[in-house]
């Protein structure tokens, strides 16, 4: 019989919580959830022995910190799996507080600070030669009218925290077009209290974005994965909502000279965008959690829950070499929610948009296997259309 020792505790459940869940409940661990958002789908799969609803750390940090130190003393021991940006920043800066009686997969607060402020990540960038965008941190109006020459139009302007500012604007940037919109929108989000910087637009398709998937331990990483993007929501400038599993070698040197310049251990992701204008990778942001498209990784044969499970938990180092190339991870209600919208502006014949449903693929949320989680996104969807009211990421 399993010991609670062996238990995983998932923080947030939504799709990239969702993937956690899966992988290690098909290996026997047992799983909780911890979740604090309606939409949350994840704490409703099959796999997931008990679920506990707690304070949001976007509301009251030290409420969501006691919550889990309050937890039943038989969950003494458990790994915590944080799954957001925000549930990473906040068990990363009471870690210290947490560790006493749990396991927490984070790094310190020093590291994981300047993986979640991207200006710092662009410094560091900038210090170990892995190319970025030309990019400028504006602190003040002074600075907008200091720097706002510098950038061809249109550009963007972009989050230094970027959880904060998705849950506001539900968009990863902002498209500035001339200098009187970039003076506009600054004004917006000072006002809000984020900080932002201006930031050249890499032009390519969605599909010149690719991403650096890793687990490390003891300086070296354990397994490797890169992807591809296909499409984005919302298009142009959106979170995945397709990706296919590919090889990308001219990014795995700079993914590993970051991460080792940052001194991180464990599982981050890393998006870049080649620029076709010099067939170079961008540098776009750095992750310190288990990404939205974890799934993939697992269906292609690298199952970074589980090297990390064995790692922190058995203390055993598991390796994974290669993986399936050409394996499509789809999130199906945005994808087709984006046929029916914005099929013919983002440029798809109907052909094009089914080439990942014809190849192999893997759902976000929908398994035949463990259909809940699908079955309460689909209602979920359907309830913010009826009332208006919803959170989605």
């Amino acid at each position: 019989m399993a010991t609670e020792s062996r238990t995983v505790i998932v923080v947030y459940s939504h799709i990239v919580g969702l993937a956690v869940i899966r992988a290690l409940g098909r290996r026997g661990i047992p799983v909780v959830v911890l979740h604090y958002l309606p939409v949350e789908m994840g704490y409703v799969s099959k796999h997931v022995r008990q679920h506990f609803r707690i304070t949001s750390p976007q509301v009251d940090e030290e409420a969501f910190v006691a919550d889990i130190l309050g937890l039943d003393g038989r969950f003494a021991g458990s790994l915590i799996i944080p799954t957001d940006d925000y549930t990473v920043v906040a068990l990363s800066r009471n870690k210290t507080r947490l560790e006493p009686r749990y396991r927490v997969a984070v790094e310190d607060w020093d590291i994981v600070r300047r993986m979640i402020r991207k200006q710092h990540t662009y410094e560091l960038a900038e210090e170990v030669g892995v190319p970025y965008p030309k990019m400028a941190v504006c602190e003040t109006p002074d600075d907008i009218d200091a720097r706002i020459g510098e950038f061809r139009f249109p550009c963007l302007l972009k989050p230094c925290e970027g959880h904060r500012f998705y849950d506001i604007f539900r968009k990863k940037v902002l498209v500035v077009r001339d200098p009187a919109e970039v003076r506009a929108r600054y004004r917006d989000l000072r006002d809000l209290g984020i900080p932002v910087m201006l930031q050249e637009i890499i032009p390519g398709e969605a599909c010149e974005g690719v991403n650096y998937n890793s687990y490390v331990a003891d300086g070296e990483p354990l397994a490797e994965f890169t992807a591809e993007k296909v499409r984005v929501d919302p298009p142009f400038f959106g979170s995945p909502r397709v990706i296919v599993s590919k090889r990308i070698p001219e990014i795995i040197e700079p993914g590993r000279k970051l991460i080792k310049a940052l001194g991180y251990t464990g599982f981050s992701c890393m998006e870049f965008k080649r620029d076709v204008r010099d067939g170079v990778y961008k540098l776009m942001e750095v992750n310190a959690r288990h990404n939205l498209s974890g799934t993939l990784a697992v269906a292609c044969g690298i199952d970074f829950p589980w090297i990390m499970y064995r790692d922190l938990v058995e203390g055993r180092k598991e390796t994974a070499s290669g993986f399936r190339e050409g394996v499509f991870w789809i999130d199906l209600t945005k994808d087709l929610m984006r046929f029916l919208v914005s099929r013919r502006a983002e440029g798809y014949s109907v052909a094009q948009y089914l080439v990942p449903y014809r190849g192999k693929h893997v759902f976000a949320i929908w398994d035949a296997g463990d259909p809940l989680p699908f079955v309460k996104r689909c209602a979920d969807i359907v309830k913010k259309g009826v009332t208006g009211r919803g959170h989605d990421s």
